[in-house]
């Protein structure tokens, strides 16, 4: 038979597929999966950038990220980092070299130069996957995604067009693909990918995500992965003055405390929306939920997709509930 487009999708029996998955691999464990795809999130000024300065150059020597968390498949990296020149790149790397006791110049880490990187474009992306083919990376970072196109962050069909184009290389090179990208305004409540700004797409599409947020002073680092349990919040903090680096803030303040206060916005507004609609006669509009509650509408979105996620609240039309027990879900 020969080959055409309409010759059925390959199709194989599930028992007979080779054995080659043992749980989760990791390119820095237990924060990146390897040959995974995702996001480093976060609000500006969270010390994003530096965290993925940090990962590059673990990556590319092998030694323990934020000297603690192990690489597992060390090799080259390929940073864009759109905001910051090309010497204060430089200057950053060779500060984390310094204090981590590594020579910059033995590593394999290589700068992407080209002055804009428009990923919506089909020649930069040709572009970018040419350099990935010659420098072969483990790691690619891109930093922002803001800086990356021109496309509507809220549309789910163009955004998820550009990520499909990364999973695409990814999947063609065998690389992981770390892309920072900034979260929402008033968006820390709920899972830390729900934060991120713009379409949804970017928390399904990640099979790893890091998000850093600031609470009472403190950096706190959460991580979030497909398919392996989340570890603990880690604490950081950018010190150093000549050779400026994250390191692991080990303050005998409890990390789960921290944890816990930075997602309490979130939590109380949950609970304030769910007593609102419990103690209502009749299904309530959002117009008049947000101005019981006093939040931003999309404050307010985000409660209400939580708890409807938890089948603790019900919609009808553009009114909501709390559901009643004694009859079906509607």
């Amino acid at each position: 038979m020969t080959s055409g487009e309409d010759d059925p999708l390959p199709v194989v029996r599930a028992a007979d597929i080779v054995e080659t998955y043992h749980g989760p691999c990791w390119l820095v464990e237990p924060l990146w999966a390897k040959s995974g795809v995702g996001i480093l999130g976060g609000a500006p000024k969270c010390c994003k950038s530096w965290l993925a300065l940090e990962m590059a150059l673990a990556v590319a020597s092998g030694t323990p990220c934020l000297g603690s968390f192990e690489v597992h498949d060390a090799g080259t990296v390929l940073l864009y980092m759109a905001e910051d020149a090309a010497p204060v790149v430089k200057a950053r790397l060779a500060g984390i070299c310094r204090h981590r006791g590594l020579d910059l110049g033995a590593l394999p880490v290589h700068l992407i130069t080209a002055p804009a990187l428009r990923l919506d474009r089909a020649h930069d992306q040709a572009r970018l996957r040419a350099a990935v083919a010659l420098y072969a990376p483990r790691l690619l970072v891109l930093d922002p995604f803001v800086r990356l196109h021109r496309i509507d962050e809220n549309d789910a069909g163009q955004v998820s067009a550009l990520l499909g184009y990364l999973r695409e290389v990814q999947r063609e090179h065998d690389i992981a693909v770390l892309v920072v990208h900034h979260a929402r305004k008033n968006g820390a409540g709920g899972q830390a990918g729900q934060s991120l700004r713009g379409s949804g797409d970017f928390f399904a599409w990640a099979d790893s995500l890091l998000y850093m947020r600031r609470h009472r002073g403190r950096l706190l680092l959460t991580v979030e992965h497909r398919g392996a349990p989340a570890p603990e919040p880690v604490g950081l903090t950018l010190a150093g003055e000549d050779d400026v680096h994250l390191e692991i803030d080990e303050a005998n303040e409890s990390l789960d405390a921290v944890a816990g206060a930075a997602a309490d916005d979130g939590a109380t507004l949950d609970s304030r929306v769910l007593a609102a609609l419990t103690e209502a006669a009749a299904p309530v509009a959002r117009a008049e939920l947000r101005a019981r509650m006093r939040v931003r509408n999309e404050r307010l979105g985000e409660a209400l997709g939580r708890l409807v996620a938890a089948g603790a609240v019900h919609r009808l039309g553009d009114r909501w509930l709390v559901p009643d027990s004694r009859s079906p879900a509607p």
